[in-house]
Formats: C-alpha cells, structure tokens, sequence
C-alpha cells in the first residue's frame, strides 16, 4: 500500500463541478492499494498517518499530529501511485490492485479512519476528480507499507 501525504491549510475534491468532500488544515492522503495488500497494510497505514508529526509546535519543529491539531483526513484513491515506467515512456499499472479488490481496500481504509478520527472526507473511488489543495509548507511525504 503507498500514500502521498501533503500537509495542507484546505483542500477538496471535486466531481463533475461539484465538491464532494472537503477539510481545512489537515492531511490529503493520496492512496493506492497494490497487488498482494491486506487489510492489516491499511492498519498500519493508517497508525502512522494519525500519528506522523508533520505540524508545527509553538517553537515551529514539526511536533504534531493530525490529531494533536484536531485536523481532517481527506483520503483520494490513486491507483496511478502504482505506475511503473521503467518499461518505457507509457506507465504500466500492473502493481495496482484490482479494481474490485482496490475498492474493498480503499473503502476499509476510509471506515478504519472514520472510527478512529473525527474528519475524514474522502473523493469517490474510481470517478473522474479534481484535486484542488493548499499545500502548508509545503510538506509532501511519501509512505509505503510492506
């Protein structure tokens, strides 16, 4: 299972002109189920994400959790995180799960995180979206659970 994690002031996604789920300060989470992923990857996943301390403290040192700040969870499926292009110029997705088990990931991971945390919005697995953010910092980390 991978994750891009930004630190962000907002952020919303957008479907067809409409948004479908927002937060203030908080974290987008940019997540992508592989082949071979299990429900206790997205356990770990999220552990580290509600505890990974990439907000400020009063001295200004990233001190502070998600759920230190009483931030939001906005959690955007991304199966494009699985791109391999060391064949050539075009990605493949071969790494990616399949759809329907990516879906079952994906929707484990959002229900894990709406019982452990107060604000978590989420886009629609699969749909056409717009990804619109205010990247604070900015602070963009890349996660991987094996």
């Amino acid at each position: 299972m991978k994750a891009v994690v930004q630190r962000v002031a907002s952020a919303r996604v957008d479907i067809a002109g409409q948004t479908v789920g927002a937060i203030d300060a908080g974290l987008l989470v940019l997540l992508c189920a592989e082949r071979g992923d299990a429900d206790a990857m997205a356990d770990r996943m999220l552990a580290k994400l509600l505890k990974l301390r990439i907000f400020s403290d009063e001295a200004g040192k990233m001190n502070r959790s998600v759920q230190d700040i009483g931030g939001g969870l906005l959690v955007v499926s991304q199966f494009t995180l699985a791109a391999d292009v060391s064949g050539g110029n075009r990605p493949s997705f071969t790494q990616a799960a399949a759809p329907d088990e990516g879906r079952r990931l994906y929707d484990y991971f959002v229900d894990q995180a709406r019982a452990a945390h107060p604000v978590v919005a989420t886009g629609e697995f699969g749909a056409d979206m717009q990804v619109y953010l205010v990247n604070d910092g900015p602070v963009t980390i890349p996660l991987q659970m094996a």
